[in-house]
């Protein structure tokens, strides 16, 4: 099996990895450079950098990586113990740069209006790929969102059966009212979706939570709610909130602390009984 074809399966899959490379070798080591091994999110690999311990801790490091996203470099000096790769070593050193192999992150902005026409334009340009669905054909289609990757109209229940959402996945909510931001809301809260963000004001967040909680959703599930969704960078005009809301989805997507959401800031808020 070819290491890349994997890598591209798996991330239209939506699955992580992590790549390790061997970057850098001096002297005698059981592999040669640019070696690889991928380590899949379900702890199996493809490839080898070797075997033995320098393998093992490829394999362990490649979790951490897969974890927070981000790449490592480890050097391993073979010749300070040359029993440790159970016989395959002479000596040596050698350099391993491990990488994460994640999907593509993807926007379904629900709700086509016009603050939704400039989140999507700046979501596509910061590397995530734009999913639109509006209960209005007029609001979701390819002319109205040429970047788009799909749109969908029609009935909400209806397009949420025809989506697939993963842990790369963020929601937006915009739609034209609050029937069908609340509609939105209560099918987002049961996906694996990694951010769901929601426009609109803090009463607007407490009466949703008021409802839905009279419906059986629980404290943990309001905590995933960004609402009001995006920075507070004093954002008035559409551009100008759909900057606010990329940067929010960017924090989480790398990790960053400053970006949790609503109910974290506001204890008020957790009160929804």
């Amino acid at each position: 099996m070819d290491i890349f074809e994997e890598i591209a399966r798996l991330r239209k899959e939506g699955r992580k990895a992590a790549l390790a490379t061997i970057i850098n070798v001096q002297g005698s080591v059981p592999s040669y450079e640019t070696s690889k091994i991928l380590v899949r999110d379900d702890g199996s690999i493809l490839g080898t950098v070797g075997g033995g311990c320098v393998e093992a801790d490829v394999w362990s490091a490649a979790q951490d990586v897969m974890r927070e996203e981000k790449p490592r470099r480890l050097h391993f000096n073979l010749n300070e113990n040359p029993d440790a790769d159970q016989g395959l070593v002479c000596g040596g050193s050698l350099d391993i740069f491990i990488e994460p192999i994640l999907a593509t992150p993807t926007l379904y902005l629900f709700g086509g209006g016009h603050v939704s026409l400039s989140i999507s334009k700046v979501a596509t340009l910061t590397g995530f790929e734009t999913v639109v669905v509006d209960d209005r054909e007029a609001f979701a289609n390819k002319e109205r969102f040429p970047e788009a990757l799909e749109t969908y109209a029609g009935e909400w229940e209806e397009s949420f059966a025809r989506l697939r959402l993963n842990d790369f996945s963020y929601i937006v909510i915009a739609t034209r009212g609050h029937k069908g931001d609340l509609t939105c809301l209560r099918w987002a809260l049961t996906t694996p979706a990694r951010f769901i963000g929601m426009i609109g004001s803090r009463r607007k967040l407490i009466e949703f939570s008021k409802a839905l909680t009279a419906e059986g959703f629980s404290q943990d599930q309001f905590e995933r709610i960004h609402s009001p969704v995006g920075l507070d960078i004093g954002a008035l005009t559409p551009g100008e909130i759909a900057v606010a809301v990329v940067a929010e989805m960017i924090a989480v997507r790398r990790n960053a602390a400053p970006s949790v959401p609503a109910m974290a800031y506001h204890p008020r808020l957790q009160q929804v009984s």
